[in-house]
């Protein structure tokens, strides 16, 4: 067991009899909890990183923020705590800080920090207002309801609107970095943002997100920042670094990233445009049909390669794949925009045509670090999505995050705790079990602790695994896979989640089984249909009888409590595409250095992602219900114990029996 710090006696607030019970009416006292808060406060006294996995109902959030309140409060120090979703965001701020705020006798003001986009810039607004006839008619509505707003509103942040703008309409009013005249604009004391930061600058403790805080760490090595400078670092939902880091190390660029920059400048269909009106913008008109016919072909080429490329090798190109026939005419293009911007006496327009001088800038970079592949250890490849219409993109991301990681975040901060339920690739407790987490991230010198879940699954669960079924590759697969789906939502009414890896089984198995789940009055939710996530779970919770397909974003992040949901069904074991890029690459990489990319890095992650899906069953000590796998590859292989032995111990029955 972990033993509190002498210097701070965390047992007097989370004992049954302490302070945490004596404020909060529902307050349960577990071991789990108490012993991951003195890991946390040890690793704060001693400078250490942590890595916490702590299972569902340990109460992760209240066993950090008690220790982090005393550090900050104590130390004087600021501490930051990132989270990976909004859900999460929200309950710290509006309801386990307050709680914890009555409770503890210790001052402190926690603030939460959201990007630069979701706040109203007061000048922009004016500036669409003013232009509102001629440039921004089809959101005229939107724009006037936001004027009333900004007086009543608190902070000016787009949450707070009493309705939801549409994509355009906050674009056009939304506060950005390069088009703010800072200290010289008229509206500078009035400032949501400036409020904000202002905010967070006085705050102890500030609750972010992820990619806010990855963005803050990549700034800082040019010298600039987001957030204020902050001591101890605190990550939650720890599992998404890596992707979290993926995507801001990287490259992404498609055609509608072209297509927005030059519908904003001038839409030659509609006639409107930041430069419609513009008399001195002929040239750069001009220029802008010229990019956007390279764009047309270049990308055409982009998807005529990947077409005939995409069953060799996914999708990943080579340096200079197409020719590059877009950049030379987007460089003539910010360079007239620059030129036009000079030219024009209106301050607020020479501000918004500077910022597309920027966003063309940055789109051209990004274009030529794609082609010419300079990083030896990134992946580059191109991505097709046909839904609705034709979008290519071109990606790129590092085969390792581990060292940018490393140097961004555990090198430049003592203390970097990270938790989550499933960190781990077995149930031993042993450090061992949390190398793949660690190495993924960068992360070398660290103290680990695995702490079960308080709730009882051997008597709360209960998995079904189909050991006769063919392999999910197999061709029959899909028709018996579809029998025992029926069996087993027949035998929970419904209240189902099938986690799929992939869009196409998901659909397949759609069209199999939407006449049945109808038959039997059964509401069916498909991820990728008519519903977008978060009203997929209202519908969910809200119908008695129903089944949601889901694949990636179900597996993790959705908390649906109570008997709603009753039966998790995993279809197949969740291992990454081997054919994606990206895996490939890494793959690849694992080979020239000797590993085993199958025990080093394939299995693992699938390990995890299985602990994720599992997890989404019991979310309290009253839920109940059933696990069912359909990949018989659980039980005939000798790698499906790695699965069973990393998830809480449950009751387990393989069908038929052995």
């Amino acid at each position: 067991m972990i033993r509190p710090n002498n210097s701070f006696h965390i047992e007097r607030y989370f004992h049954k009899d302490g302070l945490l019970s004596e404020h909060l009416p529902n307050f349960e006292s577990r071991k789990e909890q108490l012993d991951m808060a003195c890991a946390v406060n040890d690793a704060f006294e001693n400078n250490n990183h942590l890595a916490v996995e702590a299972g569902t109902g340990v109460g992760k959030s209240f066993a950090y923020l008690v220790p982090v309140i005393h550090k900050a409060a104590t130390a004087e120090c600021k501490i930051i705590i990132s989270t990976f979703t909004i859900t999460l965001q929200e309950q710290l701020i509006n309801k386990d800080i307050p709680a914890l705020s009555k409770s503890l006798d210790m001052e402190f003001v926690a603030a939460l920090a959201k990007g630069r986009a979701n706040y109203l810039c007061l000048r922009r607004l004016n500036y669409a207002l003013k232009q509102s006839r001629q440039l921004f008619i089809q959101i005229a509505d939107e724009l006037e309801q936001i004027m009333h707003w900004k007086d009543e509103t608190s902070d000016g942040s787009v949450s707070d609107l009493p309705f939801v703008p549409s994509a355009p309409a906050w674009d056009a009013v939304k506060s950005e970095h390069g088009n703010c005249p800072a200290r010289r604009c008229k509206h500078f004391q009035r400032c949501f943002y400036r409020r904000a930061k202002r905010d967070l600058e006085t705050a102890d403790i500030i609750i972010a997100n992820h990619a806010l805080l990855f963005s803050d760490l990549v700034l800082k090595e040019s010298g600039y920042s987001l957030l204020p400078e902050y001591n101890y670092v605190v990550i939650d939902e720890a599992h998404n670094i890596e992707t979290v880091a993926q995507d801001h190390f990287g490259i992404d660029i498609s055609n509608r990233r072209v297509s927005y920059l030059l519908d904003k400048l001038y839409n030659n269909r509609t006639k409107k445009g930041l430069l419609a009106f513009n008399k001195q913008a002929d040239k750069a008109v001009e220029l802008i049909g010229a990019v956007r016919s390279a764009s047309k072909k270049f990308f055409k080429n982009a998807r005529l390669w990947y077409e005939e490329h995409i069953e060799e090798n996914g999708g990943r190109c080579h340096k200079n794949f197409i020719e590059d026939n877009i950049s030379g005419q987007l460089k003539l293009l910010r360079t007239q925009l620059a030129k036009l911007a000079k030219l024009t006496d209106d301050a607020d327009e020479k501000l918004e045509i500077n910022r597309y001088v920027n966003i063309a800038a940055e789109l051209l970079l990004d274009l030529q670090a794609f082609l010419s592949q300079q990083n030896a250890d990134y992946v580059y490849w191109i991505e097709l999505s046909t839904k609705r219409t034709v979008t290519v993109r071109l990606k790129s991301a590092p085969l390792n995050v581990g060292p940018d990681v490393k140097r961004t975040l555990f090198d430049m901060y003592n203390s970097v705790v990270m938790t989550s339920a499933t960190l781990s690739t077995d149930g031993s407790g042993r450090k061992e079990g949390f190398n793949f987490f660690a190495h993924r991230i960068g992360l070398e010198n660290f103290k680990a602790v695995l702490l079960g879940s308080p709730y009882d699954y051997a008597k709360q669960v209960t998995m079904y695994i189909e050991r006769n079924l063919p392999e999910p590759n197999d061709y029959n697969f899909l028709e018996q896979a579809a029998e025992a789906i029926k069996k087993y939502t027949l035998q929970t009414q419904g209240r189902a989640f099938v986690l799929f890896t992939s869009y196409n089984m998901l659909n397949k198995m759609a069209e199999n089984l939407q006449g049945f789940f109808a038959d039997k009055d059964i509401d069916l939710l498909c991820q990728g249909k008519k519903h977008d996530r978060s009203t997929m779970i209202k519908r969910f919770k809200s119908h008695d009888r129903c089944v949601l397909f889901g694949t990636d974003s179900f597996w993790q992040g959705v908390d649906v409590p109570g008997q709603a949901l009753s039966n998790v069904i995993i279809a197949k074991l969740p291992f990454a595409v081997p054919s994606h890029p990206l895996i490939a690459g890494r793959v690849e990489q694992i080979k020239e250095k000797g590993g085993n990319p199958f025990f080093d890095y394939q299995l693992p992650w699938a390990v995890i992602k299985f602990k994720q899906g599992f997890g989404r069953l019991i979310r309290s000590k009253t839920d109940t219900g059933i696990v069912v796998v359909l990949d018989s590859r659980i039980a005939s292989k000798r790698y499906g114990q790695n699965f069973l032995s990393a998830i809480d111990k449950c009751r387990i029955e393989f069908v038929p029996a052995k």
